[in-house]
């Protein structure tokens, strides 16, 4: 990326030891290799994302594609797509029957007695 060589980062060093002085030297240096290292992870991050994206976009091409072809013949075909969402059918009702002795809308309740007396 940066073609830094080994006497570039030794008069770098000097540079820093003369501007900032022994004490400062380090502290500078590690939060200065502490934002290097962060620049570096993102942009790897980046470039792995955009792989990923472009990887996906390879695949998906192909699919649309032969998915867009076989729309066609189906609508030659059959007038109509092929491929069509399935429609979604309504759920029967399902009622619990009567506990026993309750009344029943339309009939009358049992008394309990039989008229085969």
């Amino acid at each position: 990326m940066f073609d830094v060589g080994f006497s570039e980062v030794v008069l770098l060093a000097v540079i820093g030891l003369l501007v900032l002085g022994p004490e400062r030297l380090p502290g500078v240096a590690r939060t200065l290799g502490g934002f290097i290292r962060k620049a570096r992870m993102s942009w790897i991050s980046l470039r792995n994302t955009i792989e990923a994206e472009m990887a996906d976009a390879d695949v998906a091409k192909p699919i649309k594609k032969v998915s867009d072809e076989l729309q066609q013949i189906g609508r030659e075909l059959t007038g109509k797509p092929v491929f069509k969402q399935a429609e979604k059918k309504p759920e029967p009702v399902v009622t619990e029957p009567a506990p026993a002795g309750a009344a029943v809308p339309g009939k009358e309740p049992d008394s309990g007695k039989s008229d085969n007396v």
